[in-house]
């Protein structure tokens, strides 16, 4: 089984664990202000049965990005766990190729992200803009992606996803990853119906899969009902064929253990569709042997 969707760092490494507390979607962060090494991750994986396992860009300093893929290639080497590398790169240079080249140097990448999300909430702001998604040069450098075989994971909210439709249908040869199956922060009817009608609309883009992850980032909670209404729904609109399991760990960690949050996720999946979701799509967009 694969794990589409975690971190490993040193605190030292990364300002927003050192520095003061900063707003993020998933509030305070206290319990994970220290280093999550390799040994530990691979502890709580396991404990799941976890087998391979995709790791996300987890902001560096944006000029150590390739420090960072150096950092996971090494920890993948010496652990013996496999681990493909989704790494940071400026989207929005006047041209990503060289950081792309860079990259290319090591062979654990396969995708590239950049958070794109912007919510009216400061609390939930991380990009400068709600519209990046739209910005020709954005839409330029992540379509290169497509000359290194890579795909681009997407983070977006509700609000934007018309945005990121068009960014998907810019660049139609790049696979794009919809984490957290899109972000479903407002849980009123019309909040629901908003989510709901922007995953459908990138549900109608054949380059755009899903993640099942990062479900208990607005409740800060393992909520085996929200689980259950977000995989089915989201299943629904993409296929088991283009939905992937991932844990967000060592953020999730923040309220519940490795295997409860892989025993909500894998009730909330058909038995039919297991095979696909916690595997086979992470397999065929991540390129893992």
């Amino acid at each position: 089984m694969i794990d589409a969707h975690f971190h490993i760092w040193r605190q030292a490494d990364l300002p927003w664990l050192t520095g003061p507390m900063q707003p993020r979607i998933f509030g305070p962060y206290e319990p994970i202000r220290r280093d999550y090494p390799i040994a530990e991750y691979v502890a709580d994986a396991t404990s799941a049965g976890m087998t391979g396992a995709v790791y996300v860009q987890a902001n560096w300093p944006v000029d150590r990005y390739v420090d960072e893929a150096a950092f996971v290639a090494e920890a993948s080497d010496q652990s013996g766990f496999p681990i493909a590398i989704v790494a940071y790169a400026d989207m929005l240079a006047g041209d990503a190729r060289p950081q792309l080249d860079a990259l290319a140097a090591n062979a654990r990448v396969r995708g590239v992200r950049m958070q794109l999300h912007w919510h009216e909430n400061p609390l939930y702001r991380f990009a400068a803009g709600p519209d990046l998604a739209r910005d020709p040069l954005l839409q330029s450098n992540v379509a290169r992606l497509a000359d290194y075989g890579w795909s681009f994971d997407l983070q977006v909210f509700p609000g934007q996803m018309a945005g990121a439709a068009e960014l998907a249908d810019a660049c139609p040869a790049v696979t794009f990853v919809l984490q957290h199956a899109g972000m479903l922060e407002d849980l009123t009817p019309e909040g629901i119906a908003a989510w709901r009608a922007g995953m459908a609309r990138l549900a109608e883009r054949p380059n755009v899969v899903s993640k099942l992850s990062g479900l208990g980032t607005f409740l800060r909670r393992n909520d085996a009902a929200h689980v259950a209404m977000v995989a089915r729904e989201t299943l629904a609109l993409f296929g088991a064929n283009r939905c992937l399991f991932g844990s967000n760990f060592p953020i999730e960690k923040l309220w519940t253990s490795y295997a409860d949050l892989f025993a909500a996720h894998r009730a909330a999946v058909p038995q039919g569709d297991r095979a696909a979701v916690f595997s086979a799509t992470a397999k065929r967009v991540y390129r893992l042997a």
